[in-house]
């Protein structure tokens, strides 16, 4: 089913928090998820409503295509599942040879990631980074240019 179709079908929050989808032939499907195709290079695009089983029951082609109510409720669930802080600055390693802890300002503050080995830094594109932490954390670095000087020559000696 497309999101073009919105008039057959409802979206709820259910009393427990959790969304309740109802389609066109009355079925409700408690418990489902939003899930991005392309999280990060198209992060309004391309969306999946899926059921507990992880069978898709709507695609959306983009959020803003949705009834106000329905894209509000898909974005605060996405944003309540999705963590991923963006780095502005690397202020500092502790060392150069893995595992080495990193001080990070990003857009969700000020952060600590432990890098175990240059294999959780991976690269998406020729401008975009994935590093991930110790603790399954995904950190983003949407564009290495526009970083300052010294958090490029950090990254440098990673890559």
């Amino acid at each position: 089913m497309s999101a073009a179709n919105f008039q057959n079908f409802q979206l709820i929050r259910n009393p427990f928090g959790r969304l309740v989808f109802t389609g066109a032939d009355g079925e409700a499907h408690e418990g489902v998820v939003p899930v991005r195709a392309f999280p990060i290079g198209a992060p309004d695009e391309g969306i999946a409503l899926v059921n507990s089983e992880g069978h898709e029951l709507l695609w959306i082609d983009r959020v803003e295509d949705l009834p106000e109510n329905v894209a509000a409720l898909v974005q605060a669930e996405l944003a309540s599942r999705e963590f991923v802080p963006e780095i502005k600055r690397i202020r500092s390693v502790s060392s150069f040879a893995c595992p080495s802890t990193w001080e990070l300002d990003t857009d969700r503050g000020d952060a600590r990631l432990v890098l175990k080995g240059e294999e959780d830094i991976r690269r998406l594109d020729r401008e975009k980074l994935l590093i991930a932490d110790t603790h399954g954390i995904q950190f983003l670095v949407r564009d290495i240019q526009a970083l300052d000087r010294a958090s490029r020559k950090i990254l440098d000696r990673f890559l």
